[in-house]
């Protein structure tokens, strides 16, 4: 399994090239790379190194180093275009031990929220391992312990394997039902007796739990890396979906021999202990399981690539979209405005000129009383008298003469 990021990852602000810094070769293999980072990550470890400014400085740049030099993909964006073509896909990781109560509480806080945080091992506790001096507790194949490990400390488990079942491939699983926050760590025995961290996962939520699992299966399984699609989200919240399976990462596939094999459960919580379960399984009794794994693991990269194929596509149609729903806005304020326009035009067909302050009716109507003739010379003006001289129908003789009747 590729072993991920193990300490802060912070890029430094003078960048020097990470074969420098970890002062290996262009060509070294990833066990010389490792190595190189376990000496200098514990001689530059903050814990160790409290009154020295230089020395975080330095162990920010081994680690950044190291987080390149240890992922195949990111090395080779690296060799091929420098540091330009692997920045945009750092993460930071963040040392505990050297935040303040009201930084850590922030940083719990936002971890709570859903922001993933990632955090560096104690140095402590990877000092220890290396000298040999941590406790090992048992854990058989088949069988599970739980338990409750201090923030920043943890508790050491071996599991030991024969030939059959190294064969066949081991799964180490840990979960919590609390949701803790913890690091599942694998240890390599070291030429002085000690072990040293060869692998760590980190515990992600999933429902109503939060996981960690290795699995040594001879075929390749991923992991997801939740903070791949959080940056996505904060960039542009469109393609978030685009970039959900973007966070898978290849682990290293390891061939455990028989023999017995070194694992740790680190509470990783800002406050409080972790609560958790850790659990030891040979995939012969999973071998329906195993198989399933193996076939939706190989759906799930087909899906990857089918979907960046599909973010061209859909990127397009959208642009697209866009364009047309823009002009369609446009039309339809055009439309409208000639509509009005005619309506107005219509109106102004009308022999009543109304005064001014009282517009026409909207069809063009008179709005006298039906069967009431209008006199052409009427105006209705304000003063209310009669200019045209013609007399009124009621002072007309009705009789149509002035003679009495005889």
């Amino acid at each position: 399994m590729r072993s991920k990021k193990m300490e802060g990852t912070s890029a430094p602000s003078l960048r020097r090239d990470p074969y420098e810094v970890l002062c290996v070769s262009r060509d070294s293999s990833d066990q010389e790379i490792k190595t190189a980072y376990r000496k200098l990550a514990l001689k530059y470890h903050p814990d160790k190194n409290a009154n020295n400014p230089e020395a975080s400085e330095l162990f920010k740049e081994v680690a950044y180093s190291y987080s390149i030099l240890s992922d195949p993909e990111k090395r080779r964006q690296y060799d091929t275009a420098g540091f330009e073509a692997v920045e945009d896909s750092m993460d930071m990781e963040i040392d505990l031990s050297n935040l303040g109560t009201v930084n850590t509480m922030f940083a719990a806080l936002f971890s709570k929220l859903g922001v993933p945080i990632k955090t560096t091992i104690s140095a402590n506790v990877l000092e220890e391992a290396l000298n040999g001096t941590v406790t090992v507790r048992p854990l058989p194949i088949g069988t599970s312990v739980s338990g409750k490990v201090d923030k920043q400390c943890a508790h050491f488990f071996g599991v030991t394997i024969n030939d059959e079942q190294a064969e066949c491939g081991i799964v180490v699983r840990v979960t919590s039902t609390a949701q803790s926050k913890f690091k599942l760590l694998y240890f390599e025995h070291d030429i002085n007796g000690g072990y040293g961290l060869a692998l760590q996962e980190d515990s992600e939520k999933t429902g109503k739990v939060t996981s960690a699992g290795m699995y040594f299966l001879h075929f390749q399984v991923y992991r997801m890396d939740s903070t791949v699609n959080a940056l996505a989200i904060a960039k542009d919240p469109e393609s978030a979906f685009f970039k959900r399976l973007e966070g898978l990462q290849p682990c290293e596939v390891s061939e455990l021999k028989a023999g017995t094999h070194i694992f740790a459960v680190y509470g990783d919580n800002f406050f409080k202990t972790a609560t958790y379960t850790i659990e030891a399984l040979c995939a012969k009794s999973y071998e329906d399981t195993t198989e399933k794994l193996k076939d939706i693991e190989s759906q799930i990269l087909r899906k990857r690539n089918e979907l960046r194929q599909f973010e061209t596509e859909y990127r397009k149609a959208l642009a697209r979209f866009q364009e047309v729903t823009n002009r369609y806005t446009q039309e339809k304020q055009s439309v409208d405005e000639l509509l009005k326009q005619r309506d107005s035009i219509h109106a102004t067909f009308t022999v009543t000129r109304p005064p001014s302050g009282i517009s026409n009716l909207s069809n063009g109507s008179s709005s006298k009383v039906p069967g009431e003739t209008e006199s052409p010379m009427e105006d209705g003006n304000s003063d209310g008298k009669d200019k045209s001289g013609k007399k009124k129908w009621f002072n007309l003789n009705l009789m149509g003469s002035d003679k009495k009747l005889g």
